[in-house]
């Protein structure tokens, strides 16, 4: 029922992530997919380290199972799975990528209980359920836990995975008409689409028009979609601009 729960609530979260910005949310609603990604990613963590706990116990006291019970019960599992999997896994957002993860952990799990259903018809080796499902379980939460993280470093406005800041700023000041890059600051609402914002000096104020659009073009170039530019009078009028922005946020 847990699980249910989780992946309804991953789905909704996905389907509100599509709306378009208004006014209550001017940025619109990408970072709900993000949300949904980091809950479903919990989930696994937790569940795989609960399972996991559960599971040495049964190592050391193994215990018996219906086989003929858990084999079709595996069998109906893995067809709701591969039915589900096969819904999001066109998709590119960390939420979709993260589901596909958690249907893939069921999957796996109960293509264990199958082949472990199948073995207990002819052997006793009651000790191949809290194995297996270590197994599954770790291999889930190698795989969890860098998502996971991804997803969060998304959420908290980090620099876009693969972007060296430093290089932009060198090549950036290295246009034409470029004087100085005062700031420039790269983020992702979703991980999918990168925002840029370039506070800069420029030699020439008759070609402005120009120079911000070839920083434009060479932005877009390197994967950046939304992309604002500012021109600075100077770098200290900016350097004093962000103390008064700072201020005010205080």
């Amino acid at each position: 029922l847990g699980d249910a729960i989780a992946i309804g609530i991953s789905a909704l979260l996905e389907t509100i992530s599509n709306r378009e910005e208004d006014r209550q949310y001017t940025l619109g609603y990408k970072r709900f997919s993000l949300l949904g990604a980091m809950l479903t990613a919990v989930i696994l963590m937790i569940g795989s380290v609960l399972v996991i706990l559960e599971n040495i116990r049964k190592i050391v006291h193994p215990q018996p199972v219906n086989e003929n019970g858990i084999l079709w019960l595996g069998i109906i599992a893995v067809a709701i799975n591969v039915l589900a999997s096969l819904v999001v896994r066109k998709g590119k957002t960390k939420n979709e990528s993260i589901l596909s993860l958690h249907f893939l952990e069921d999957t796996l799990g109960w293509l264990a209980v199958i082949l472990m259903a199948i073995i207990l018809r002819f052997t006793d080796w009651y000790i191949l359920d809290p194995l297996l499902s270590l197994v599954i379980s770790i291999f889930i939460l190698t795989k969890a836990i860098p998502r996971f993280w991804s997803a969060l470093k998304v959420f908290l406005d980090a620099v876009p995975e693969g972007v060296e800041t430093s290089d932009l700023e060198k090549d950036l000041e290295a246009l034409p008409n470029v004087k100085s890059v005062n700031q420039l600051s790269i983020w992702s609402m979703d991980g999918l689409e990168n925002n840029a914002i370039v506070h800069m000096c420029i030699k020439d104020w008759e070609q402005m028009m120009e120079t911000k659009e070839a920083v434009r073009q060479f932005l877009e170039e390197r994967g950046v979609q939304n992309i604002t530019i500012e021109v600075d009078s100077s770098q200290s009028n900016h350097a004093q601009h962000k103390r008064r922005v700072t201020a005010l946020e205080q």
